[in-house]
């Protein structure tokens, strides 16, 4: 499939006319897992929708990192669309959990985009609201669940985006999304392999 036929059946729902602007206007590009797209600071130039793979958006403090929400394809980065309109520096760091195509959105464009194409802001609209109901999800398990059931609800979610089982991960990663140290994340793997939800390969965790 080429790039435009790739951009047409991903993103159909934006019209004809909208679409003809971001072929011309836009540019698609492939990235490699953990590849780096936004980091905290850096001024938004460009905002990616994702075509095929899968984005993790997350903040960081020390050594800590806070795990925001994943784009997947056919959406696309609200933190970066925030800051570009504001043309304020991202709060954020953007890297691919896989490897990942996206088209790159320039900011320049985009605030025209915005005002012709109603199509346009429907898409960030629907960003906001999914990122808003991530967010009171993310609470309400912070608030009322203990961590391992943070943990076993992390992973499941985990293989519904990557659409893999088992799961290549490490515990210090997982440890550093949920805000935890490894070793207590190491226990409670232990603990829900003990109770048949997961089993660990090596390098791997498989949801049962």
């Amino acid at each position: 499939m080429s790039q435009n036929e790739l951009i047409k059946t991903k993103l159909s729902f934006l019209g004809t006319a909208l679409l003809n602007n971001i072929v011309e206007s836009s540019s698609v590009l492939s990235f490699e897992k953990d590849t780096e797209l936004l980091r905290e600071g850096q001024f938004v130039k460009v905002i990616p929708i994702v075509l095929e793979g899968l984005i993790k958006v997350f903040s960081r403090f020390e050594d800590k990192e806070l795990l925001l929400y994943y784009i997947k394809p056919a959406e696309s980065c609200v933190m970066s669309f925030s800051a570009s309109l504001k043309n304020t520096p991202s709060q954020v760091f953007a890297v691919t959990e896989e490897k990942t195509t996206v088209i790159l959105l320039p900011v320049s464009k985009v605030s025209t985009w915005v005002k012709q194409f109603p199509t346009f802001n429907q898409l960030f609209f629907e960003q906001y609201n999914i990122r808003y109901s991530e967010l009171l999800k993310t609470i309400n398990h912070l608030l009322f669940d203990k961590l391992d059931v943070r943990l076993y609800h992390y992973l499941v979610e985990k293989k519904e985006f990557t659409k893999k089982n088992p799961i290549k991960i490490s515990h210090r990663q997982i440890a550093n999304e949920l805000g935890t140290a490894r070793e207590v994340i190491s226990r409670l793997i232990k603990k829900l392999e003990g109770e048949h939800k997961v089993k660990q390969h090596s390098n791997q965790i498989e949801i049962l």
